[in-house]
């Protein structure tokens, strides 16, 4: 692959920012630092944005000793082990505060449902298995993809397969929730509400878990701080949002 941001060492940031601006790569995960025609350090987008725009390159590159041999996401992956706590706290905390949000809304929608809970007090029995199910398919399906992303593998090389194994899954565990619901409380229509509810949320929750990762990449932030924390408010507010709406219908 050859259409990568270049800078030299001797370069500054600021020269190299205004460089870089509106132009197109096929990698943007890290600035290859190239001297004489040899690739002598890499440095993360991440770390060129929050620099003083007067430090060199060469000042702020990592000089590996086998440059070249570690893929990007290995790399991204270093640097985010090696943050010193404010930085961590900057890269995270903002995305927890959006999970925060989210949460306030899933209490909201819940309460929206106040007829159907009041109808039938065993429907909010569920409602915990049915995010918590939900969360655990995309939180799997999160992992696979970033360790993918991580590797070079396309989304698209294992989207498919992700969708049918999220499908299957949900189909497996609103199966055994049929079951339980049915057995322990003598309601084949709340079984069934739970079993429809379980495969919709856990397919849906696949769906999401595949797609933010691939965006955050896109816009050239780091998946692993972003993605899991809205993936977890998007899966939520759906799951519930889907469950009651197949209550409402079926009970």
């Amino acid at each position: 692959m050859t259409s990568v941001a270049t800078a030299e060492p001797s370069n500054t940031v600021a020269e190299v920012r205004e460089a870089l601006r509106e132009q197109d790569f096929a990698a943007v995960r890290d600035l290859v630092v190239v001297d004489g025609g040899h690739v002598v350090g890499l440095l993360s987008p991440e770390s060129l944005n929050e620099a003083d725009p007067a430090e060199t390159i060469g000042a702020l590159m990592r000089r590996e000793p086998h440059v070249g041999a570690y893929s990007a996401g290995e790399t991204r992956a270093r640097d985010a082990a090696q943050e010193p706590v404010p930085r961590r706290l900057r890269h995270r905390l903002p995305w927890l505060l959006v999970g925060v949000l989210g949460e306030m809304g899933s209490a909201i929608l819940v309460g929206a449902f106040d007829a159907q809970l009041e109808a039938n007090v065993i429907v909010a029995f569920f409602v915990p298995a049915i995010v918590y199910m939900a969360d655990a398919v995309g939180t799997q399906t999160e992992t696979v993809l970033i360790r993918a992303l991580a590797a070079g593998v396309t989304t698209r090389a294992i989207v498919a397969r992700e969708l049918v194994t999220g499908l299957i899954m949900g189909a497996v565990v609103g199966a055994v929730f049929f079951v339980f619901v049915a057995l322990g409380w003598g309601d084949v229509e709340v079984a069934t509400a739970v079993a429809v509810a379980l495969v919709a949320s856990c397919s849906i929750a696949t769906l999401v878990a595949m797609a933010l990762p691939s965006v955050f990449q896109r816009l050239g932030k780091d998946p692993a701080f972003g993605s899991g924390p809205v993936a977890t408010v998007v899966q939520d507010l759906l799951s519930i949002a889907v469950y009651f709406g197949v209550v409402a219908a079926i009970v």
